[in-house]
């Protein structure tokens, strides 16, 4: 492995590690609330499908050079597991059962096209097959925060879209698409360049509704202090008029 492309993969290793572990600050809030909210576990059951993948397809028998690529993404595979089982633990019955469906799908998807690519194809049809499989999971996982995206532009808020995770995801994105420029990896570039795309959109939407949410935070807050005014003088006026009655008796 050449320097230059060796030094692009830790780059890219250390920032794919930063965008998996991102989300640790989104499980500590369920943990302490014991709720999913309105957050959705689609995105890691997409991650951990395309871990799988990615780590398949960079070994050696399937695609040379692409060590990397399987080292991060197999840890990548074991901490987005960890975070399925939390969501899983704390989510909603009816959300419970759709993640429970959508890891069995993956497990399955990923399955087949190890035992195929395995069993069936050799060479370069090896890699077309799993590169193919890969790409078009890649993508959507990189396009799984458009729900997210869509709820913070119709609630003109950021909450639900971690900031650190978008950054780190950028980054991740940028810095696999140099990577597989590098190694003319076309099932490395294409979807890394769109997810390079979709992370400056939300970096974008981030700026727009980041200052939005503050301000209504604002409002919300001297609203609540009013309200709470309101309530106190509402339970000193019988009091009051009590005290100014015994004064005429």
């Amino acid at each position: 492995m050449g320097p230059l492309r060796f030094a692009v993969g830790i780059i890219a290793n250390a920032t794919a590690l930063l965008m998996y572990l991102a989300p640790t600050i989104t499980f500590k809030r369920i943990i302490r609330s014991r709720s999913t909210e309105q957050f959705s576990g689609t995105p890691y059951v997409i991650t951990l499908l395309n871990c799988l993948l990615y780590c398949w397809y960079g070994l050696p028998f399937i695609s040379p050079n692409n060590i990397l690529l399987s080292t991060i993404t197999g840890t990548g595979a074991i901490i987005e597991s960890t975070y399925v089982l939390i969501f899983v633990i704390y989510a909603p019955k009816m959300e419970r059962t759709k993640i429970f469906g959508l890891v069995a799908l993956a497990v399955a998807i990923f399955s087949t096209v190890a035992l195929v690519s395995f069993f069936v194809l050799d060479g370069k049809t090896r890699k077309l097959f799993t590169g193919v499989f890969v790409d078009i999971f890649a993508i959507a996982m990189f396009a799984s925060p458009l729900s997210i995206m869509r709820l913070v532009i119709k609630t003109k808020s950021v909450e639900f879209m971690p900031f650190f995770l978008s950054l780190f995801g950028l980054l991740c994105a940028v810095s696999w698409t140099v990577f597989g420029l590098i190694n003319s990896d076309p099932f490395v570039i294409v979807p890394n360049a769109l997810g390079s795309g979709l992370g400056i959109a939300q970096m974008i939407l981030y700026a727009i509704y980041h200052e939005r949410s503050r301000q209504h935070d604002n409002v919300v807050k001297d609203g609540s202090l009013e309200r709470d005014l309101q309530i106190t003088l509402e339970k000193q006026q019988p009091e009051t008029h009590q005290l100014e009655h015994g004064r005429i008796l």
